[in-house]
């Protein structure tokens, strides 16, 4: 348990916030790439409680500035794209992607009022079908060389959903490697060659076993967290004989993000952005390691829960999550459907708008999630100090960020030497089989 102080300290996201200073100096995703699709690619953005527009112009350029127009407030999100960038509608004045005014043209045609305004503007890029923009002070840091950054864009797949709840608990589920072995048991498996683009229901990999069999019948991982130079990596081993073990790697990305193993081919890379204190967004990128991503039909996998343009659920607390008692009782463990993100929203949901953590009691399978604090809190101090955080990294420290790996699979593991034997091989593996991939470590070899 932590005091009521502490957990303000670490959750509350303001300009003012400790935690709001922290993330500021992060790159944030703000919205995908889609959003920006069609006749007026604007759209209105809400970060960490400071509400911005962002847009593309007609040369395509990406820009994001604040909202309300400097001359009287108005917003600019219904302003008026053309000659060179965003025109309020109430005037007509006019903004281009770096803040800098154009024009006014309700002013007398020798004034010179124009030369004088800017509207704050934040750096924005896309990167796999993500816009990423940069809201604090200096410079952003540089993108790490992750597999969903440097991955052409016919092997990843963006989306996103909005949580009814604070960033953080909505984080800790994806970096608590035992809660799938409840939360999302199924009771009877599926034909595993019918999983693409499906969360935990294909097979582990190196193996013909459902991911859903491993996880109901093997409840209690042993569970270890490693520091990294990215944040954490957790290893999630699971005993299924005396000389064969379900390993399951994922990866803590700070300040905000997990990577984690979605099949033998896929893996997720997720963020969770603060709207405010009490809402987020996950957005992910799914990266595939053998042929090209089917967008279409993991959009329209997606879509059957996920209602725009906010990307809401349809299953959510105002209807119970679609819980079904039949359902609970015969094929699932909480008779909310098959799609684990319901799952996961119902979890961080019900713990409240900002998770009350006075009153929690945390167990050792809560290993990584105590790490993560320990980690987040020293992090908010050194900014509050003036001093540097993990991930505040240069072109060159960038560049020599590679996966990182994440695995799922099942192999003759009888140790812990064996155990980094397996997933380091496993790794590899995937990556001589991929073409983007194993270009990639050809380069490297090249290079070295």
């Amino acid at each position: 348990m932590i005091s009521a102080e502490q957990n303000d300290f670490i959750t509350r996201v303001g300009p003012g916030a400790p935690a709001g200073k922290l993330l500021r100096r992060y790159w944030q995703p703000v919205a995908l790439a889609d959003e920006l699709a069609g006749p007026r690619p604007v759209k209105p953005v809400k970060l960490m409680g400071q509400d911005f527009v962002l847009f593309r112009d007609e040369s395509g350029q990406l820009g994001m500035l604040d909202r309300d127009c400097p001359h009287r407030g108005a917003d600019l999100a219904f302003g008026r794209l053309e000659n060179g960038g965003i025109r309020c509608a109430f005037h007509g004045w006019l903004f281009d992607a770096k803040g800098n005014c154009l024009e006014t043209p309700a002013e007398p045609a020798t004034s010179k009022l124009c030369s004088r305004i800017k509207q704050s503007a934040y750096p924005v890029v896309e990167k796999a079908g993500i816009v990423f923009a940069y809201i604090g002070e200096g410079e952003p840091p540089a993108f790490p060389d992750f597999d969903c950054f440097v991955a052409p864009d016919s092997h990843t797949f963006a989306f996103k959903g909005l949580f009814e709840c604070n960033w953080l608990q909505a984080l800790e589920v994806g970096i608590d490697p035992a809660h799938a072995s409840y939360l999302h048991r199924f009771f009877e498996d599926e034909d595993t060659s019918e999983s693409y683009g499906k969360q935990f229901r294909g097979a582990s990999a190196d193996s013909d076993m459902p991911i859903t069999k491993v996880l109901r019948e093997y409840d209690r991982p042993d569970i270890s967290v490693e520091p990294t130079d990215y944040g954490f990596r957790l290893k999630a081993l699971r005993k299924l004989s005396e000389d064969t073990t379900h390993v399951r790697v994922t990866n803590v990305v700070f300040p905000q993000a997990f990577v984690i193993p979605m099949s033998a081919e896929m893996t997720i890379s997720q963020w969770h952005v603060p709207v405010d204190d009490t809402h987020c967004y996950w957005y992910a990128v799914f990266t595939s390691f053998t042929g090209p991503v089917d967008k279409q039909q993991m959009r329209d996998q997606r879509l059957k829960l996920y209602e725009l343009p906010d990307y809401t659920s349809r299953k959510n607390k105002r209807n119970n999550y679609g819980f079904s008692i039949e359902e609970q009782l015969t094929e699932t463990y909480t008779g909310m459907g098959d799609d684990i993100n319901v799952h996961d929203q119902w979890a961080v949901e019900s713990q409240g708008a900002i998770q009350d953590r006075t009153r929690e009691h945390l167990g050792s399978t809560d290993k990584g999630i105590i790490a993560y604090r320990r980690v987040l809190v020293k992090a908010i101090e050194a900014t509050l100090a003036g001093d540097t955080a993990p991930m505040l990294i240069d072109a060159a420290q960038a560049s020599a960020m590679t996966g990182p790996p994440s695995i799922d699979g099942i192999g003759k593991v009888v140790d812990e030497a064996a155990t980094e034997a397996y997933w380091q091989d496993a790794d590899r593996a995937r990556r001589l089989k991929s073409d983007w991939a194993s270009a990639r470590l050809a380069a490297a070899a090249a290079a070295a």
